[in-house]
């Protein structure tokens, strides 16, 4: 009895351990993991924070980028996928989902009131 209850167990415990890669499927577009991908693939250049410079003059802070008046997550999307020359000048793609994470993120940067809205961040 013990055994038979033991090897499931056993089985679920592995299965909660082992990880899922950030693929298009896996990761939920949520701004934990947003903020994953900004420190880790956009921090080179960008400042990915709500305060600090940027380490290249030439990449505005995200924290800057998310005050934009007018910006709405999907104008951020679209500029995100499109505009923004991937992967030419950061030699990377980001996938879909990877998209609306680091979305979901910079607009929790956007200050109280933009555009005379509150943001909802927390």
């Amino acid at each position: 009895m013990l055994k038979a209850f033991a090897i499931p167990c056993l089985a679920l415990s592995l299965a909660a351990c082992q990880s899922v890669p950030p693929d298009d499927q896996a990761a939920p577009a949520n701004s934990a993991y947003g903020l994953l991908i900004a420190q880790n693939s956009c921090g080179g250049c960008h400042a990915a924070g709500r305060t600090g410079s940027s380490p290249n003059p030439d990449a505005p802070a995200f924290v800057t980028i998310a005050n934009k008046l007018g910006l709405t997550p999907e104008a951020l999307a679209t500029w995100l996928r499109d505009i923004h020359h991937y992967p030419t000048e950061m030699g990377f793609v980001l996938e879909k989902n990877q998209v609306a994470a680091l979305v979901a993120y910079m607009m929790t940067l956007r200050y109280p009131d933009v555009d005379g809205q509150s943001s909802g961040a927390n």
